[in-house]
């Protein structure tokens, strides 16, 4: 289905058009289409990856790119089709009266046409008169045809996207299921754990603010894996750990003018959350009123503060190779039906939840957005 729903948007961009300056609703949902459909495979496939936690990560990755851009192509079908519509409305005494001369043009017969009541010079000139503006009639005509045929595209367009989104929505539910599985599974990863394990707890105990436990923590001394992890390599380079939008960079005031040295990023419900660099993880769980937090080493002395999520993976000590999930965002996914009204109604993306994120180094905080690349 999701092949023939593919093949059906193509034949509507190649007759529509691009109806925007940038991709037109059709080519954007087509490729959407091509993305859950390759994400299903993926589905399918991970049951078999020997690294299964790396295919899921892949393939949440792959879901929520396709979902992504079906609300973006639903969303711009729909603010066209309201545009057209508006457009209509304000015409329609136009488009009647075309209507009317059309219609009366060809009801009636030929010789009567040419027949003019001051006789043969009146015959002439009418004649001249309808044959310069038929054509006008008509190219009006073809257009006014042009633009029905393309409301009547977007609205199926819009009709077809259901079952596509109803797979989506429930592949990548069930790959988020899996990956959850497949980390608890996970028995391979090198560790780096504390010479003195009960001090992170004396540390969580009595730290009143998140720059004492950073700090606290970057004391802490650990032994293990002594492969060296060097961050400083990919600065400007790093992707972000989630799929999103920047609402705040580090030191911007919020809306109740508190300013923090980290930058706030905004993402959709469930969002995959991953490591941008290989890290070892110092700290996972809930901490101060930061929700679940997640405090990666990724080498240098740095420190990486992930905040704001829902649920949290891996234990403490583990060490991440770059890529590698570390949680998910909270809030509710929304089902079929919620999701075809948001994009429809112009909402466009959902980005209802939002991850903190600081990047320290020692006991300072380091502006992350020199470390990450953004498009």
């Amino acid at each position: 289905m999701i092949r023939a729903f593919a093949l059906s948007l193509m034949l509507g961009a190649s007759i529509v058009g691009p109806v925007m300056a940038q991709e037109n609703p059709a080519m954007i949902a087509k490729r959407a289409a091509g993305q859950l459909e390759a994400a299903q495979n993926a589905l399918t496939a991970a049951e078999r990856a020997s690294d299964r936690v790396r295919a899921l990560t892949q393939t949440i990755r792959a879901y929520e790119n396709g979902l992504t851009a079906l609300r973006e192509g639903l969303r711009r079908a729909s603010i066209r089709e309201t545009a057209m519509q508006q457009k209509f409305e304000a015409e329609r005494e136009t488009v009647a009266r075309l209507l009317g001369v059309l219609q009366s043009i060809e009801s009636s017969p030929t010789p009567l046409l040419l027949l003019h009541p001051s006789g043969p010079i009146g015959t002439a000139r009418s004649g001249m008169m309808v044959s310069e503006v038929t054509p006008s009639l008509h190219r009006q005509a073809a257009k006014l045809k042009t633009e029905l045929e393309e409301i009547a595209l977007l609205r199926a367009l819009q009709e077809s996207a259901a079952e596509v989104l109803e797979q989506g929505l429930g592949g990548v539910q069930q790959a988020r299921t899996a990956l959850s599985q497949a980390v608890s599974n996970r028995t391979n990863l090198p560790k780096r754990l504390l010479e003195n394990p009960d001090a992170l707890n004396d540390l969580f105990n009595s730290a009143e603010t998140l720059k004492s436990f950073a700090a606290g923590l970057a004391d802490l001394k650990a032994t293990g894996a002594d492969a060296p992890l060097h961050i400083g390599e990919a600065r400007g380079a790093l992707a972000l750990p989630v799929t999103g939008t920047v609402l705040r960079q580090a030191g911007q005031a919020d809306a109740a003018g508190i300013k923090r040295p980290g930058m706030v990023i905004a993402t959709e419900p469930r969002a995959l959350v991953t490591t941008p660099w290989t890290a070892t993880i110092r700290y996972r769980g809930p901490l101060l009123d930061y929700g679940n937090v997640m405090i990666l080493e990724p080498g240098d002395g740095y420190l990486l503060v992930l905040a704001g999520l829902d649920q949290v993976y891996g234990s403490t000590g583990e060490v991440l190779p770059a890529g590698t999930p570390v949680g998910l965002m909270g809030g509710n996914s929304p089902d079929a039906g919620l999701f075809l009204a948001q994009a429809t109604e112009g909402g466009g993306v959902n980005r209802t939840e939002t991850l903190y994120m600081e990047l320290r180094q020692g006991e300072e905080p380091v502006d992350p957005g020199v470390w990450f690349a953004f498009e």
